[in-house]
């Protein structure tokens, strides 16, 4: 049995964590998810499905019978830069950078089209379609929403004075 439990510590008490109002950032916050977390969640599974489809590719590109071998490793390869871009997105938005919403838009608006082609096909690509039509516009509503600008510090509205001399 400890007896550290019992005795006072000396380190001082553990300061609340700050606000969102407040206007401090932090990296991880605790607590329940939020539209950050979210649309991180969002854009990290819409990365690493497009690695995923990259690996394949090019496991196929080798190992398959290919029309075209160097065509299947390019492709792959592509697609695993393209996951790339949405990885790093959603890490900057876990870590409230404001740079995390540049690749998670640019992630969007690659993801629009291809949802549409996939709507119009046949078969078992529309519900694929559907659900990445429905990520996509998920993820553009949390991404453009006032609260996440605010959160990531993108907010360029004036703050009122807070009385007396600044």
């Amino acid at each position: 049995m400890s007896t550290q439990a019992n005795t006072p510590s000396s380190s001082p008490a553990p300061s609340p964590a700050p606000s969102p109002a407040s206007g401090e950032r932090t990296g991880w916050r605790t607590g329940k998810p939020g539209r950050i977390e979210a649309l991180a969640a969002l854009t990290a599974l819409e990365g690493a499905a497009l690695v995923v489809g990259g690996i394949y590719m090019l496991v196929m590109g080798m190992l398959g019978r290919p029309q075209s071998p160097t065509q299947a490793v390019t492709g792959g390869a592509t697609l695993i830069a393209l996951g790339l871009i949405p990885l790093a997105g959603a890490r900057g938005l876990l870590l409230r950078r404001s740079w995390g919403r540049g690749p998670t838009v640019i992630t969007q608006i690659m993801g629009a089209p291809v949802a549409y082609t996939l709507l119009k096909s046949h078969g078992a690509l529309i519900p694929t379609g559907i659900v990445l039509a429905a990520v996509v516009i998920t993820a553009l509503v949390l991404l453009f929403n006032p609260a996440t600008t605010r959160e990531l510090g993108m907010d360029r509205r004036p703050r009122p004075a807070s009385g007396g001399d600044t």
